[in-house]
C-alpha cells in the first residue's frame, strides 16, 4: 500500500509540475508579446505607452486555497476551468489613453482569444480601486500538445499602481481589519489619484495636439525630398505649381 501511495504522489507531483509549467510558458510567451510592443514604441513611435511590466505566477499553495475557497472539487481540470489568475501580468501605463491602446492592440492579435474584461476605471470599486482588468487565453505548444491557457493581464496608470499598492500593504497591515477613518483616507486618496490622471491626460492631449501642428509645419517647409540615403532638392518650378494648386 505504501509502494503504491507513493506511486501516486509522484504521477500527481509529475502532473502539477507540467500544469505550472504550461502557466509559466503562457507567461513568458504574453511577457515577449508585450516587449515587442514596447521596443516598436520605444524605436518607431514617438510615445512609449509602457512603463512597467511586472509577471507573477500563483503558488500551488495559493492556488488549492483559492479553489478550497470555491467549495470547487479539487483537481487539476476544476482548477484550470474556475481559476483564470494562475498567471498574470500588471502594465503601468503613462496616462488613461495608453491603457485602453495597449489593452486594443493585445485583443486584436490574432493567437490571443478574451474572455472577459472588467473595467474598474468606468467603474471603480466601491473602495476606490481603479484598473483594467483582460481575462485572455492564449496557446502554448508543449512537446505532445498544445495547451490553451488562461491568464489575467492587468493595465492601470502609475497613480493607480501606487494607489493599488499602497492600499495592499494597509490591508496587510491589520490584517484585513482597517479602521474605518483609513477606509475614508484610502478612497479620498483614490479620487485625488483619478482626479491626477483627468489632468495628465489633458496635459497629455495639449501636448500632442501641439506637437503635431508644430510636425505638420516643418514639413509643410521642408524642400527635400530623401530617397535611400539620397537627398535632393525639389524643384522651384514644381514648388510654385503647388503654392498656385493651393492657392
Amino acid at each position: 500500500m505504501a509502494n503504491v501511495d507513493l506511486k501516486n504522489l509522484q504521477t500527481f507531483k509529475t502532473e502539477l509540475t507540467r500544469f505550472m509549467m504550461t502557466y509559466k510558458f503562457a507567461l513568458d510567451e504574453m511577457n515577449t508579446k508585450i516587449k515587442i510592443l514596447q521596443e516598436e514604441f520605444e524605436y518607431v513611435h514617438e510615445h512609449n505607452p509602457i512603463e512597467h511590466i511586472k509577471c507573477r505566477l500563483k503558488s500551488p499553495e495559493s492556488i488549492f486555497k483559492k479553489i478550497m475557497r470555491k467549495n470547487c472539487p479539487i483537481s487539476l481540470a476544476s482548477i484550470k476551468s474556475h481559476i483564470k489568475d494562475i498567471a498574470g501580468i500588471r502594465i503601468t501605463c503613462s496616462f488613461l489613453s495608453d491603457i485602453y491602446t495597449l489593452s486594443d492592440m493585445l485583443q486584436n492579435q490574432s493567437d490571443i482569444r478574451v474572455l472577459e474584461v472588467k473595467d474598474y476605471i468606468k467603474e471603480p470599486k466601491h473602495n476606490g480601486y481603479q484598473s483594467l482588468h483582460l481575462i485572455l487565453e492564449l496557446p502554448v505548444f508543449m512537446s505532445d500538445r498544445t495547451e490553451y491557457v488562461c491568464m489575467e493581464v492587468q493595465i492601470r496608470t502609475i497613480a493607480m499602481d501606487f494607489w493599488a499598492s499602497l492600499e495592499h500593504k494597509i490591508y496587510y497591515k491589520y490584517n484585513s481589519e482597517v479602521p474605518s477613518h483609513l477606509l475614508n483616507e484610502l478612497k479620498e486618496a483614490a479620487d485625488s489619484a483619478a482626479a491626477l490622471d483627468r489632468k495628465m491626460e489633458g496635459i497629455h492631449k495639449e501636448v500632442d495636439t501641439l506637437k503635431k501642428r508644430k510636425k505638420v509645419n516643418e514639413e509643410s517647409t521642408d524642400t527635400k525630398l530623401t530617397i535611400q540615403d539620397q537627398t535632393f532638392e525639389l524643384p522651384a518650378d514644381l514648388l510654385k505649381l503647388l503654392e498656385s494648386n493651393e492657392e
